[in-house]
């Protein structure tokens, strides 16, 4: 005799997205707004070396902060320092450092961790969250471009294993994202100019209007000018949040929209040995599939050269060497294995608009690497 018993729920998530600037200033209530409740919490802070690199007096901040609403939340300990950048998700010791302190500082499901960093930090602290006590309430408070309107919005939370990135994570919601603006003004010009390309990635295949703002708005955004950055970061989280939200946030499918360009940026920053940084690699791969694109007869010459125009207005690179040889080839059936089943690429059917396929051909891949290189080594390879 067979029985069998059949369990259905569902479990709603729901958590702000907040932006302001100054969030540790005593007047700013945005944090203790967040963290209030019938019990006063205790609170573990992690913070990006980088950060408090930049950022001095930033833990006085905190503490100070919390001095004043002490009647809110408590610190649980001194502020956690971990190195920042893709290094922090390579070193497995990292992840287990926080959660040992969850062990130290009795951390538990009425607790938060508080994470203040850049994206490969918040993706770091996240897991270390998420599988501590089952999972820990996390704030996430992102400081770069790329983290504020793209990473930190989501619901993943990784490290890398076994020489692949993201191989280890979890998908859980934050409690909470407070993106500080004013975080962005240290930012140096790489980390400025790369976290556009995740604008540019979710305008190119939802939003030709968005994109047409960021050709609009591009050589603001070069010099470095906060107004268009605000705007840009707001638009391109609202347009992450909308499709989280409405199609399939824990991934159990292989439909994967939101990563367009990010099958050959994978495989690029493991063989720059990450001297290319996420956004610069997600530039390229952008490049590298709207050139697919036009080789594919999908979209037109002038198309693609809007897409490059743009990038190279923002100062983005269109090219790496390691992209050459057979090496970038392997990096697309890591990526379908990734998404466990069939192969699902996000091309563009037009700008604004993109399509899925299932396969790739090599030679077309190769020869619009060779058109990134043309368009790299050319001082002028289109006309304004």
């Amino acid at each position: 005799m067979n029985t069998i018993l059949e369990q259905t729920f569902s479990v709603p998530f729901r958590y702000p997205v907040c932006f302001t600037e100054g969030l540790f200033d005593s007047q700013n209530t945005m944090l203790a707004d967040v963290l209030r409740g019938a019990r006063v919490p205790k609170v573990l802070f992690v913070l990006d070396s980088g950060v408090t690199d930049t950022h001095p007096g930033l833990i006085e901040a905190l503490k100070s902060y919390s001095k004043v609403y002490e009647d809110v939340f408590t610190l649980a300990a001194e502020p956690m320092i971990v190195v920042g950048g893709e290094a922090c998700k390579n070193d497995p010791e990292l992840y287990q450092q926080v959660v040992e302190a969850t062990h130290l500082y009795g951390i538990d499901r009425h607790s938060y961790i508080a994470v203040i960093g850049g994206g490969a930090v918040l993706d770091m602290v996240g897991f270390a969250a998420a599988i501590s006590h089952r999972g820990i309430r996390l704030i996430r408070i992102p400081t770069t471009v790329l983290s504020q309107n793209d990473s930190a919005v989501g619901v993943k939370n990784s490290i890398n294993a076994y020489g692949k990135k993201n191989f280890l994570g979890t998908f859980t919601p934050p409690n909470a994202v407070l993106n500080d603006f004013n975080f962005l003004k240290t930012l140096d010009d790489r980390d400025w100019r790369a976290g556009i390309s995740e604008a540019i990635k979710v305008a190119l295949i939802q939003d030709l209007s968005f994109f047409e703002w960021l050709e609009a708005n591009a050589e603001g955004l070069a010099k470095r000018e906060m107004e268009p950055m605000k705007t840009h970061i707001i638009r391109s989280a609202q347009m992450h949040m909308d499709h989280i939200a409405g199609k399939d946030p824990f991934e159990f499918g292989s439909s994967r929209p939101l990563d367009f360009g990010h099958w050959a940026a994978h495989k690029l920053e493991k063989l720059s040995e990450f001297r290319v940084r996420h956004g610069e690699a997600v530039a390229i791969g952008i490049a590298l599939d709207s050139a697919y694109s036009f080789l594919q007869g999908r979209i037109s010459q002038d198309d693609l050269y809007r897409v490059i125009r743009l990038m190279k207005t923002l100062g983005l690179d269109l090219y790496a060497p390691e992209l050459g040889g057979e090496t970038l080839i392997r990096g697309l059936r890591e990526f379908q294995e990734h998404l466990g089943g069939q192969l699902t690429i996000m091309l563009l059917e037009k700008l604004g608009y993109g399509i899925e396929v299932h396969e790739m051909d090599e030679d077309l891949i190769h020869q619009s690497v060779d058109l990134l290189r043309s368009f790299q080594e050319k001082s002028d390879p289109i006309s304004s």
